[in-house]
């Protein structure tokens, strides 16, 4: 079985995706909470910069001050990689290869066929890349999930391409 998954069609740019570098990634959603707990997305650039700037005020008033929790965050952080179950959006995908003005689908393409999504649905699509800290060996590298929670117990698995029509 393929461990990459390539995005083609009607893109500008055809890309491929390995799922065993995503755990790194900034975008991965911690799947354990996503369905339980209410999400907004909010624009990620817009959200660093009120951020920085609310950070860069308080560094002017007060000085700047040294965390002490910062070696326990990490040592969290490291432990909930190795453990969690995590997923990423594929419209983050969908935008670095530029789907073209004239596409109207998202096909994804498995071992046991395909499964067709408008483009919009889409955007809404997760791919789930781990389980407990493992990557999906077994029938990964990927599962597709709907943002809505409707198809966790029975997420299309073994998926080896993505095609924009």
């Amino acid at each position: 079985m393929e461990r990459i998954i390539p995005v083609k069609g009607e893109v500008n740019f055809k890309i491929t995706l390995d799922p065993g570098v995503w755990i790194f990634d900034d975008r991965r959603i911690d799947l354990t909470t996503f369905f339980t707990t209410e999400h907004i997305e909010t624009d990620e650039l817009a959200e660093y910069t009120k951020n920085m700037s609310a950070h860069w005020s308080r560094e002017i008033m007060e000085g700047s001050t040294n965390p002490p929790t910062i070696q326990t965050e990490k040592k969290y952080e490291k432990t909930k990689m190795l453990t969690g179950t995590f997923g990423i959006y594929l419209h983050h995908f969908l935008k670095n290869a530029e789907v073209k003005e004239n596409a109207t689908k998202v096909v994804i393409e498995t071992e046991n066929g395909e499964h067709s999504f408008s483009l919009e649905e889409a955007q809404t699509l997760i791919f789930k890349f781990s389980q407990d800290g493992k990557p999906l060996h077994d029938d990964g590298p990927a599962y597709i999930l709907k943002a809505d929670g409707s198809n966790l117990e029975n997420p299309i698995k073994q998926v080896n391409a993505v095609r924009v029509e």
